[in-house]
């Protein structure tokens, strides 16, 4: 977690960080690694964690769910970081709980449980 001031280059560092270990990729524990940045504060936490359509009363993956997904699914070795970029806030950050501790594992309100990989 990286934590400071607005402009205080947060970004920059986990970009700069990023590009160098994806250029040792090769050397003994290095690989490639993909980041998919977002702001947990520009959506619902609907939209962040997923939620259940009032229409169709159906399940509806949140943007979070599908790159968790995404990133445990693939099988190479490279790594998957997934930043929240934003302001930390008390309600999705108490729903990230899980994924934080040991368990390693994201799980939703619909039941469905995403097991993180090494």
């Amino acid at each position: 977690m990286l934590v400071g001031p607005t402009g205080g280059g947060k970004t920059s560092n986990f970009n700069v960080l990023a590009h160098a270990i994806s250029s040792l990729k090769g050397e003994d524990k290095y690989q490639l690694v993909h980041s998919s940045i977002l702001n947990p504060k520009s959506i619902t936490m609907g939209q962040l964690y997923g939620f259940v359509d009032p229409q169709t009363t159906e399940w509806q993956d949140g943007v979070l769910a599908k790159m968790v997904s995404d990133a445990s699914k693939d099988e190479r070795p490279d790594y998957h970081w997934i930043m929240f970029d934003g302001p930390v806030d008390a309600l999705w950050i108490e729903s990230m709980n899980t994924v934080l501790d040991d368990n390693k594992k994201l799980c939703l309100n619909s039941g469905q449980i995403i097991p993180l990989t090494a």
